[in-house]
């Protein structure tokens, strides 16, 4: 049986890094839904609430996968070279906290991994990283239209 763990990652909308991470060799598995929100007041948000109300949440693609194929470490390269994570509550076209770069940790070893990437990764722009680094929260799965949705769509990116 392998052992897999688990990333969690917000890079604005969901559908692409989805995709883009299900394509990762030793990425077993992707779904996307929403972290790091009021759960007193949103205890199981929807899409659209995330979208229209003051939630709190992102929009996340949570990552299952084999650290004897692909490491933390690897997942986090494909996570900074993948959006602007200079860019606060923004990606492309889309625009709202939902929308924020972050990485959530599910153990002291990514957090630790997180905020030494991102140390790494500052020496690489010049404007300051946005990306918030903050322990993972219960994760509600997006309504299962959201799933795979590129893929389902026949399509590559979202824009």
């Amino acid at each position: 049986m392998i052992k897999t763990q688990k990333a969690t990652f917000a890079m604005g909308c969901f559908w692409g890094p989805e995709l883009l991470f299900d394509n990762a060799p030793g990425v077993l598995e992707t779904t996307v839904g929403f972290m790091g929100g009021d759960e007193k007041k949103f205890p199981n948000p929807s899409y659209k609430q995330v979208c229209y109300r003051k939630t709190g949440y992102a929009e996340v693609t949570q990552i299952i996968f084999n650290p004897k194929k692909i490491t933390y470490k690897e997942l986090l390269d494909i996570f900074w070279k993948n959006h602007n994570p200079t860019s606060k509550n923004r990606q492309g076209f889309d625009f709202g906290t939902q929308y924020r770069s972050a990485i959530f940790y599910h153990t002291e070893k990514q957090k630790k991994a997180a905020i030494e990437s991102k140390k790494e990764k500052q020496r690489e722009f010049k404007k300051p990283i946005q990306t918030e680094i903050k322990k993972a929260a219960t994760f509600f799965k997006a309504e299962e239209y959201h799933q795979k949705y590129l893929e389902k769509k026949g399509q590559k990116v979202c824009h």
